[in-house]
């Protein structure tokens, strides 16, 4: 029995088999990105391009389809700016682990709050994917990289709290310390 599970033939073709089924995963999970962003201030709603969340972070000028919004949060695109490309540092296994404990459950549910799936199911899990994603890149996460690796062509973000979701990403990477920390322990 263990002749056949061991042939060295068998594993090879067994771990390219798995390869190349997480390489379709990863490559899925980056092909569904956000396109728009349902802005949400109150009973106001827009919907921007993410392209241009993306210039305003990159340029600190606000596209034409962002500056109504700017007026009604009476913000200047400097703030926003800020908001949206601070990063915080958190490696992507550390990040994996700590978003699947039950302090990154809680987390997520205050970022599910500002940053939420069209329908606002399966928030957590939305953004659990795009946080590891964000943070697989660089070993950084930015609310702004969250958005672009959003696994949803829409995603819904609250205006009045997008200042505050930059806090409370802030707090997952004080949490992360924390619980690498008590690892290291163990």
């Amino acid at each position: 029995m263990w002749k056949i599970l061991l042939n060295p033939i068998r594993v090879w073709r067994r771990s390219r088999l798995l390869l190349l089924s997480s390489s379709f995963t990863l490559i899925s999970f980056r092909a569904i990105a956000a396109e728009q962003v349902v802005l949400r201030y109150g009973a106001f709603r827009s919907s921007v391009p993410v392209a241009d969340l993306a210039e305003l972070g990159s340029s600190g000028q606000a596209p034409a389809s962002i500056q109504p919004y700017l007026r009604l949060l009476n913000r200047e695109p400097v703030e926003v700016q800020q908001a949206l490309t601070s990063q915080v540092s958190i490696n992507h296994p550390l990040m994996d682990r700590v978003l699947n404990s039950p302090v990154g459950e809680v987390m997520l549910d205050l970022l599910g709050d500002v940053i939420q799936t069209p329908t606002g199911a399966a928030n957590q899990q939305a953004l659990r994917a795009a946080l590891v994603l964000a943070a697989s890149d660089d070993g950084k996460v930015s609310i702004l990289e969250v958005i672009q690796h959003y696994p949803t062509q829409e995603i819904h973000l609250d205006g009045k709290r997008l200042l505050a979701a930059y806090r409370e990403l802030s707090q997952l990477e004080k949490q992360a310390r924390q619980v690498e920390r008590l690892i290291r322990l163990f």
